[in-house]
């Protein structure tokens, strides 16, 4: 093997069966299909439920934006950090791995269906 090659591990076939729907989730109300569609695969509702929370915590800012003035900024900064975060975590899904968001993850282990 040479240094440019990697060693590629087999890919889990839950995680692979779950990672469309894992990585669309991210997409601000597209959160609910992983959530729907794949309950019974751990891997995508992992990722979906920490998308919902992320897409509660949307609502939230677009509901401060009616606040003058502090409402635009709140608005702009958290439409900037749900959006990196959103997009780290669609790679992170890509990649098949389970990232844990700050806060956003143990919010989203409390959540139940």
């Amino acid at each position: 093997m040479t240094l440019n090659e990697k060693a590629v591990a087999p890919k889990d076939p839950e995680v692979q069966d779950a990672q469309f729907f894992a990585a669309i989730g991210y997409l601000s109300f597209l959160c609910f299909v992983p959530l729907a569609l794949k309950r019974e695969n751990k891997f995508a509702l992992f990722h979906g439920k920490q998308a919902l929370v992320l897409f509660i915590m949307e609502l939230a800012a677009a509901i401060l934006k009616v606040v003058p003035a502090l409402g635009d900024l709140v608005f702009t900064l958290a439409f900037v950090v749900f959006g990196i975060l959103s997009l780290i975590g669609i790679v992170k899904v890509l990649m098949g791995e389970r990232w844990e968001i700050p806060v956003v993850s143990e919010i989203a282990e409390r959540i139940t269906f």
